[in-house]
């Protein structure tokens, strides 16, 4: 009987264990990173009456006769399920999502406590602490390095007050951009400048040799690639795409031929070629005398003048040709009789004023005087021009001295003046129509006619009038991005790009870098200015970069910084595109960048999910000061809680593995909120009643068992 007193009473114990467990529990309801726990209960020995035995022969065997002597509490099992994350207000409270604990230290990292607490707060020493004053334990920026070596002993969280951050210099610059390669751009610049040649003295021979004089210029005066026709544009950005042997006929004067007298018995019997090798065969039977004759035969030659463009005249019964409108060569004469010619005053004859000027990729020969020419760049074509109008002789002394000048302007015309007024000078007659030959192939190239047509005129010598084309233009792009010295002074770096040629299915494009004066970056190329680097970038026919030839950048900003200072410029790996590429899309710049900065203060801090803190600088400058370290254990449950939300390891926790948010397990940092108790009020509640009852209960058991103790007192009396 007494054994069922002891047996209520260590049911009373054990419940009551449980009641201070669930107590505990609603009382940390509210308690940041609290993590609740149940208590197990267990049954104690039992007394046996009898043992068990085995079956014997046709005897069963007979199970043993226990009487439990109650139950105590065995254990208590600390649940660690998530809590729910609540935001909050404060940029340093921190919350973890999933498995893993913070690490703290009250002595300076010689010892280290848990928590799931992520209250955190800076100390007046700049520490990273807890509500108990412990410091939060992680890793800190190496200052030679920038970066937060996570893989290195952790130690205490600290970023000192005030901290600043010294300017750094800029060491790289990365563009990404497209360089339109596509027949119309919408980003294109005139064509570079390229001035006549003064007429030299003394008079030139007589192939007129300007050999060495036909440079371009930028707006800076640096001599630079004129830039090859095939690849340039008109002023509305619609590509020329000259072909080769593409061009087109220019004549500066009229051809002129004049006949003989014509007789009285005559008869004309004529040939005029075309310069597509067609004749027009002309014929006009005797009229009278010579006067009519001559009137007759100047007529019948009119007729033609649409298809021949010559036109006849007559002076003193004389014949004169002149070629003054030739729709397909222009200004030449190329006569030929007939059998049946007699006496007419014309005989075979050949006068040229006009030569075909041919685009080919590349060989150029402009200096062809009287003779055909071909050309490349546009101061290949200005040259060719130049060389012709000068190839004059118009005195007939031999010398060629007149002062024709053509040049290239600032807005991409050819420019062509006659100020002169020498024996050798005369009134220019310009004419230009286009090369057409079907037999070869040889197309009019419209645009390119268009832009030369814009010539057609006449200009007087010792005159004020010029002749303009229209406008060249050749295909752009731009970028730039500021960078900064030793000091964390600012400049600006531009990179200009230019296109120039396409050849063997490689696209060329030049590359000019500039920075504002009085900066230095360029130090072995006297052609061009100090604060200027020229290259040439290339692309694969697929639009992928190829390479560049730009010279090594190497920086001097002449105000007391460190000088030579080196900027690497990535413009994309070879065959890739992860860099410049060279599509028919429009140019663009879709991302430029540069690692250098000004030097700044720190003005906030943030933290990311990988438990970096994030220091922002008043340079506008980002990045990681320290890095929150997380510890994670075989047995959770195995921990000891020290209070203040604080555990411990013991033995049955196993070492902790320490390392970095959102790795090998360890769940991810979540900024601004923090961790709730993961107390379910619900449950706790019900489990009060659970406890309740069973604590009722007992206490039954032994009012129960002193009530059978009095009966059996009572059988005394």
């Amino acid at each position: 009987m007494l054994k069922s007193l002891f047996s209520g009473v260590s049911g009373l114990q054990s419940h009551q264990v449980a009641m201070d467990v669930e107590s505990n529990n609603i009382a940390n309801v509210n308690t940041v990173g609290f993590k609740y726990s149940r208590a197990n209960f267990s049954d104690l020995l039992a007394q046996t009456k009898a043992i068990a035995t085995a079956p014997q022969g046709q005897l069963g065997g007979k199970n043993p006769v226990q009487v439990g002597l109650g139950s105590t509490v065995s254990s208590m099992t600390r649940i660690f399920s998530q809590g729910s994350v609540q935001n909050s207000d404060k940029n340093t409270d921190v919350a973890i999502q999933g498995d893993g604990f913070f690490i703290i230290s009250p002595d300076g990292g010689n010892t280290y406590k848990y928590t799931r607490a992520g209250d955190f707060k800076f100390d007046a020493g700049g520490n990273f602490v807890d509500n108990n004053g412990f410091i939060v334990q992680g890793w800190l920026r190496d200052k030679k390095t920038g970066k937060v070596d996570s893989t290195a002993p952790i130690t205490n969280i600290n970023i000192a007050p005030g901290l600043t951050t010294p300017a750094h210099a800029t060491q790289e610059v990365v563009l990404k951009a497209n360089l339109n390669s596509g027949g119309h751009v919408k980003s294109y610049s005139p064509a570079y400048t390229v001035a006549s040649v003064p007429v030299p003295t003394p008079a030139p021979t007589s192939n007129n040799d300007l050999s060495g004089n036909e440079v371009a210029k930028d707006n800076n005066g640096s001599i630079v690639p004129s830039g090859n026709l095939g690849v340039m544009f008109n002023s509305e950005g619609d590509a020329f795409a000259l072909q080769e042997n593409e061009g087109v006929w220019i004549s500066f004067r009229e051809a002129v031929y004049d006949g003989s007298t014509v007789g009285d018995d005559a008869t004309l019997d004529i040939y005029l070629e075309k310069d597509d090798g067609t004749k027009i065969h002309i014929e006009k039977d005797d009229v009278g005398n010579a006067s009519q004759n001559a009137n007759a035969f100047a007529a019948e030659i009119n007729k033609y003048s649409l298809e021949t463009g010559v036109k006849a005249t007559v002076e003193n019964d004389a014949i004169t040709l002149i070629n003054i409108n030739n729709t397909i060569g222009g200004h030449n004469i190329r006569l030929t009789t007939g059998a049946n010619n007699n006496n007419s005053g014309l005989s075979d004859a050949t006068r040229t004023t006009a030569y075909k000027y041919s685009y080919i990729k590349s060989g150029a020969n402009p200096n062809q005087p009287g003779d055909n020419k071909t050309f490349t760049t546009l101061a290949d074509l200005r040259y060719a021009m130049e060389v012709e109008a000068r190839n004059v002789d118009a005195n007939g002394d031999g010398s060629y001295e007149n002062s024709i000048s053509i040049a290239t302007d600032d807005k991409g015309r050819i420019v062509i003046s006659n100020t002169g007024n020498s024996d050798d000078d005369y009134n220019i007659n310009l004419k230009i129509t286009p090369i057409v030959d079907k037999d070869a192939g040889i197309r009019d190239n419209s645009k390119f006619t268009k832009n030369m047509q814009a010539l057609n005129t006449v200009i007087q010598k010792n005159s004020s009038g010029k002749a303009y084309s229209q406008e060249f233009t050749a295909a752009t792009h731009s970028s730039s991005i500021d960078i900064f010295d030793s000091l964390g002074s600012k400049h600006t770096l531009r990179m200009e790009f230019r296109k120039t040629a396409v050849e063997d299915k490689v696209s060329k494009w030049a590359l000019t870098v500039t920075v504002e004066n009085p900066s230095v970056i360029n130090k072995n190329n006297p052609n061009y200015p100090a604060n200027e680097l020229r290259g040439e970038i290339r692309f694969n026919s697929d639009g992928s970069y190829l390479d560049n030839t730009l010279p090594p950048i190497s920086f001097t900003a002449g105000n007391g910084s460190a000088p030579d200072q080196p900027i690497d410029l990535f413009l994309g790996s070879t065959g890739k595109f992860d860099g410049m590429t060279s599509f028919d899309n429009p140019s663009s710049t879709s991302g430029i960048s540069q690692d250098g900065y000004t030097g700044g203060d720190l003005v906030g801090i943030r933290i990311d999910q990988s438990g970096t803190l994030v220091g922002s600088f008043s340079n506008g400058r980002s990045f990681g000061l320290a890095q929150i370290a997380m510890a994670k254990f075989t047995n959770n449950e195995g921990l000891s809680t020290e209070g203040g939300n604080v555990f411990i390891q013991t033995a049955n926790s196993g070492d902790p593995i320490i390392g970095t948010a959102a790795t090998s397990g360890r769940g991810f940092i979540q900024s601004a909120a923090l961790e709730a108790s993961n107390v379910d009020l619900s449950r706790a509640l019900t489990q009060l009643i659970i406890i309740q009852r069973g604590f009722q209960a007992n206490g039954k058991t032994i009012t129960t068992s002193d009530q059978l103790l009095e009966t059996l007192i009572g059988l005394k009396r």
